[in-house]
């Protein structure tokens, strides 16, 4: 799966990671709505530094089309909120 962490560009993702990423996804939408902004903020770092080191980047000049958009490191809480499904940000 490709995946695109906003402001930074993309990365492949194989399907196996996404149990793994599920977990820290299910952790900040949690953190979300109980309104722990400092929580919300270290789970989304963890989240993004895993799919970084999990995947493989793709060349910047790739015009791969994304299945996955994730929030880039410094969005706010209210931004993010505005990107969840009813899974949260990962599928599944």
């Amino acid at each position: 799966m490709i995946v695109r962490i906003m402001g930074e560009g993309q990365v492949k993702l194989d399907d196996n990671h996404f149990t793994e990423l599920n977990k820290l996804d299910d952790e900040l939408l949690r953190e979300m709505e109980s309104g722990d902004e400092q929580g919300f903020r270290r789970t989304l770092h963890a989240l993004l530094d895993e799919v970084r080191r999990l995947g493989t980047p793709l060349p910047d000049d790739s015009l791969e089309p994304s299945e996955l958009i994730l929030p880039s490191p410094d969005a706010s809480l209210a931004e993010v909120c505005k990107m969840l499904n009813e899974d949260g940000l990962i599928p599944g």
